[in-house]
């Protein structure tokens, strides 16, 4: 069984940045994030392997960086340039044999 546990998130403004943290208590093979805003689909917003390799929704590029230290099993996801559609509830992810395991979820709401 594994925990993660997130921080992060909040206020911010458009054109502003919030960085999100995700903790694992073991270790992890891939760790992301999705998000879903009231309405709407979740959408899967970036994920990293264990070995760097990331991958991110368009609706992000460019302006969300996700990165992770495999020493302490965390991810951390660095939010630029938002923009009021990217809020929404913010879920950290991980992958471990086979097995999916959630974070708490955060809010994530930016003003214009």
């Amino acid at each position: 069984q594994v925990q993660l546990v997130e921080s992060g998130g909040g206020l911010g403004q458009a054109g502003g940045s919030l960085r999100l943290s995700c903790a694992a208590s073991g270790s992890i093979s891939v760790m992301g994030w999705y998000r879903q805003a009231p309405g709407k689909q979740r959408e899967l917003v970036a994920f990293i392997t264990n070995g760097g390799s990331t991958n991110y929704a368009d609706s992000v590029k460019g302006r969300f960086t996700i990165s992770r230290d495999n020493a302490k099993n965390t991810a951390y996801l660095q939010m630029n340039s938002l923009k009021p559609e990217d809020t929404a509830v913010y879920s950290c992810y991980g992958v471990r044999l086979g097995r999916t395991y959630w974070g708490q979820g955060t809010q994530v709401t930016v003003s214009s």
